[in-house]
């Protein structure tokens, strides 16, 4: 079986595959097959052949593929909540989970707040926030 024929084939085939999908799926193999296709005027055995393809393959597949995800992958902007998570924040109003009372400043904002284990968090407490429940902060007081 004439080989260049098997490499190209299988270039163009991943090629389109490739290009259906656009989920950088096969251009791997695109890579090994080529690879393999210069190796046949080499004077490569086909086994050699379909070592280089496989090899290549694999090894593109581990270079690129971290590098291409990492640059498609969205950067996740924090909110103005969610930095507020593992940080200090002062109680400028008793917090007191039955009444239902409770503010802190926290980022430069005040909040409504609540504890975390329902006890009573008196005014000028250091707080540290552990969540967000909807609008409100839930808080434990730092020991």
């Amino acid at each position: 079986m004439n080989m260049y024929i098997v490499w190209a084939a299988a270039i163009i085939i991943f090629g389109i595959l490739e290009g259906i999908t656009v989920q950088l799926v096969s251009i791997w193999f695109v890579a090994g097959a080529v690879a393999a296709l210069i190796s046949v005027p080499l004077g490569a055995p086909q086994w050699l052949q379909f070592v280089l393809f496989f090899a290549v393959s694999l090894i593109v597949l581990a270079i690129v593929r971290p590098i291409i995800k990492k640059r498609l992958t969205p950067k996740q902007e924090k909110t103005n909540a969610d930095r507020c998570i593992g940080k200090d924040a002062i109680v400028i109003e008793e917090i007191n989970n039955i009444l239902p009372t409770g503010q802190v400043k926290a980022d430069g904002k005040v909040w409504t707040a609540r504890s975390s284990d329902n006890s009573i968090i008196p005014k000028d407490t250091i707080v540290s926030v552990e969540k967000i429940d909807g609008v409100k902060l839930i808080v434990s007081a730092k020991a």
